[in-house]
């Protein structure tokens, strides 16, 4: 790296954390500023990352004039703050979702490209070696014609996570529940490790063609939270495997997430950061190495019952992807268009759930 980037925090909550601890951990990074209205938690955040805090964004943008910003606000509350900074020059870097309806994401990626900035989003599992063998095993053809790319985020959230006074469970912010917030992240690893089998020309669609589904609430009172806490998905991708997707917050005590990818040659399946299954028709000579290399159990929750329990260094490889991309002024692989094919599924699944009817992606 050539320059040193000034950077500042949009939304001082539960992420942010993670967020200044991957930042710190970059040399080329400096934390400058973080916003929140709640002047104690913005306060104590400054004290424990050296670095100002402001109440307001757009007041802290104009003071402050960070090259990037990383937005982590409410998911429904990610496009006025991309506004405010396409309208300074300023870099933007969101967690996911990229926002709560296809609607409001294309908002932001018009904003972004009328700018001249650039919009990248925050997948941390994209940046999980685990889950990058998969993609590039797909690429390679090692599966042979896929049959199923499923995901299962069996997860769970006590009553507190969707008390009153948070955003959490709210259709208005969160814009849905388990599948939108949580499971998105399993959503977007399946979509593009079955994306990795299509030509290049094809994947700028995203991988999936059509789904069918149906949420519930089964975990927490329907009076409390305005939106599901299970939801189950059938999927069809374009290349004409099948899929399934478990979402959940309802199932105590929240257990490990799994993807699996299987076709005629092959089959694979992780357990968290554990790659329990590697088999295929025509193995190599380095399968049994990467079995042993990647089958030892990490010790990690994954946020199965506590959101919080997760490791902050997949969110520094995504910082730290996009700052590159800056540097060499190139495309972000997680762009604002890349980001929101997962959007548009989780929107299809809400939709099928609906209407009790297939949805297409076309």
């Amino acid at each position: 790296m050539t320059k040193n980037y000034r950077i500042a925090i949009i939304g001082v909550g539960a992420i942010s954390d993670i967020h200044a601890r991957a930042i710190a951990d970059l040399d080329n990074l400096e934390l400058v500023a973080g916003c929140c209205r709640g002047e104690e938690k913005g306060r104590k955040f400054a004290a424990d990352f050296g670095c100002s805090w402001f109440a307001d964004y757009e007041q802290m943008l104009d003071q402050t004039r960070p090259d990037l910003v990383t937005i982590a606000t409410p998911s429904g509350a990610h496009l006025e703050p991309t506004r405010a900074c396409a309208r300074l020059g300023i870099h933007v870097l969101c967690e996911k979702p990229l926002e709560i309806t296809t609607q409001r994401v294309d908002q932001m990626i018009e904003v972004a490209q009328d700018a001249g900035i650039k919009l990248g989003g925050i997948f941390p599992q994209r940046f999980n070696p685990v889950v990058q063998l998969l993609h590039q095993a797909v690429a390679e053809g090692r599966f042979g014609a896929l049959a199923a790319v499923s995901a299962y985020v069996p997860w769970w959230r006590d009553d507190a996570y969707y008390a009153p006074d948070r955003w959490q469970g709210t259709q208005a912010l969160d814009g849905g529940g388990a599948m939108m917030n949580q499971s998105i992240h399993g959503v977007d690893a399946i979509q593009w490790i079955a994306g990795a089998a299509l030509e290049e020309s094809e994947r700028e669609a995203g991988s999936v063609e059509e789904v069918f589904a149906f949420t519930s609430k089964r975990g927490h009172d329907p009076d409390l939270i305005e939106v599901e806490d299970t939801a189950v998905a059938v999927l069809r991708f374009r290349n004409g495997a099948l899929g399934q997707i478990l979402g959940a917050t309802s199932m105590f005590p929240g257990s490990l997430k799994r993807i699996q990818v299987a076709g005629r040659n092959g089959t694979a399946e992780v357990l968290e950061d554990q790659l329990t299954a590697w088999s295929f028709r025509d193995p190599t000579a380095e399968d049994e190495s990467i079995l042993r290399k990647f089958s030892a159990e990490s010790g990690s929750e994954g946020g199965a019952g506590d959101p919080m329990a997760i490791n902050y260094s997949l969110h520094m490889r995504n910082i730290a992807a996009f700052i590159s991309s800056l540097e060499k002024d190139e495309a972000f692989f997680l762009s604002g268009p890349e980001s929101r094919k997962a959007v548009a599924i989780v929107e299809a699944i809400y939709k099928s759930a609906r209407t009790a009817s297939p949805v297409s992606l076309k």
